[in-house]
């Protein structure tokens, strides 16, 4: 009787494992290291910024100029592309300081204060 009062006690501790890093994976970014390229801003993207995959070719950071309408400010929800970077507006903006998510942002999914200087935004 004690085995299998140990066998559904540990049933029940994975299980509850199990459903807690279903729960975690939801909150988290979703993006799959499988094809990740090195500059990988564009992939992050790809996966985590429209609610579809637009393809491969927006793995370039600039491709995403593609997307959307122009947006001649910028707002929260926005698009955000350099030339070389690809983010989304997370928060307000004062002045040209945006408040940006982004992959790849010293090799790392972060929200931070960026220069929006020379970018262009996308509404999407």
């Amino acid at each position: 009787m004690k085995l299998l009062g140990t066998a559904i006690f540990a049933f029940t501790v994975a299980a509850a494992i199990l459903l807690a890093g279903m729960l975690a994976a939801d909150a988290a970014p979703r993006h799959h290291a499988v094809g990740r390229p090195s500059a990988w801003c564009g992939w992050f993207a790809r996966f985590n910024f429209l609610g579809y995959d637009p393809g491969p070719e927006y793995n370039l950071a600039a491709n995403w100029r593609r997307i959307g309408s122009q947006d001649y400010t910028p707002h929260t929800g926005d698009i955000v592309v350099w030339p070389h970077h690809v983010g989304k507006i997370a928060g307000q903006c004062n002045g040209y300081r945006c408040s940006v998510w982004s992959g790849n942002d010293g090799h790392a999914v972060r929200t931070r204060l960026r220069s929006v200087a020379g970018a262009v935004f996308r509404r999407v």
